[in-house]
């Protein structure tokens, strides 16, 4: 998601100005956390197909091989000598309007593809290769292990990618950056639905450190496995707190809250609070000033080691639709799990 810590509550959100904007405002749609899976290639002889929508920064293991080969993080084919090219085929959990993609070649230098290029499209079944698909990256020239950004303009949604290489090689991690287009049942519009579930449209704007984990983790599904598996800040040697801003997937009054300290036993924070707003439109840097002033959805509520503390009914204010929620925690550790639930607006 491109997500940087936070300096201080007063300073801008810092921006490499080498990154384009999107991988900033937007979620990743082709993340597991979202549902999103490689569900077919051409071939991937070399290395998995599955290992090219992993959430974590491709890693180099020098040394390590299995019995094809060197073994790389990321989807690699071999050598193709018959002509044609290679392909990979991604399900989307949540179908969305793409506005970027990154095609991340990290630790492939004499093996990745001269070129790639990014199509896609909606369907109810699942689509043929060879099919019509419509382009959202034309043909673009890569490069050894270098991220590889483009923009892109088409505004209908999808729920299926292709990505196709020329001729063959490797690819350490596929990023698509867009706005999740969720089609909310009707028994969802009638009933109580997960507003802050990454899998709905859930995202992280900001926080002011994360130190520790993974912090995309705090809006996954199911409980954590080890203490890495949530968000972590370091330990604070200054007054305050530590705090992450969340958008919901869809505007909704919260009836109950989940926080969910599983695996942090000796650094689980002391307290909690959580403030919320409805915010039309508004971009990062203003959120992060505007939620200072948020009203108070739970006031500060007591933590403990290794557990899930629920919080409804009385302990909520009634401050009717909400769409962002700040999450404080006093005065700094980890939290496994944040699930806010409640009816959509």
């Amino acid at each position: 998601m491109g997500l940087r810590p936070f300096p201080s509550e007063t300073e801008p959100m810092h921006r490499d100005p080498a990154v384009p904007d999107f991988v900033y405002d937007y979620v990743n749609l082709a993340s597991p956390l979202l549902g999103s899976e490689a569900v077919a290639a051409s071939d991937d002889f070399f290395a998995d197909k599955a290992r090219i929508l992993q959430d974590q920064p491709a890693t180099f293991l020098p040394g390590v091989f299995d019995e094809h080969g060197k073994w790389m993080d990321g989807w690699e084919t071999r050598r193709r000598r018959g002509g044609g090219n290679d392909w990979l085929l991604i399900r989307l959990g949540v179908p969305g309007v793409v506005k970027g993609v990154d095609i991340d070649t990290s630790h492939f230098t004499g093996n990745y593809p001269p070129g790639a290029m990014l199509e896609g499209l909606f369907s109810e079944t699942p689509p043929d290769p060879a099919g019509r698909w419509r382009p959202l990256v034309r043909t673009t020239p890569l490069g050894p292990s270098a991220h590889h950004y483009a923009a892109v303009s088409d505004p209908e949604p999808v729920n299926w990618l292709k990505l196709s290489i020329f001729p063959d090689g490797g690819v350490a991690r596929l990023r698509v950056h867009g706005a999740p287009v969720r089609a909310w049942t009707e028994a969802e519009t009638a009933g109580e639905v997960e507003l802050s579930a990454a899998r709905n449209g859930g995202r992280i704007i900001a926080y002011n450190d994360a130190h520790y984990g993974d912090v995309l983790r705090l809006l996954a599904e199911g409980r954590g496995t080890n203490m890495g598996d949530g968000w972590e800040t370091r330990r604070r040697r200054e007054p305050g707190n530590d705090w992450i801003i969340v958008a919901l997937a869809a505007p909704g009054i919260v009836e109950r809250i989940e926080v969910d300290t599983a695996h942090f036993k000796g650094n689980f924070p002391d307290r909690c609070s959580l403030q919320a707003a409805l915010v039309e439109q508004a971009a990062p840097q203003a959120l992060v000033a505007q939620s200072m002033f948020w009203p108070q959805l739970l006031g500060e509520k007591a933590l403990e080691a290794d557990a899930i503390h629920g919080f409804a009914g009385a302990d909520l204010a009634a401050l009717g639709p909400v769409s962002h929620v700040r999450f404080n925690i006093f005065p700094d550790g980890g939290v496994s799990r944040l699930r806010l639930f409640g009816r959509l607006a």
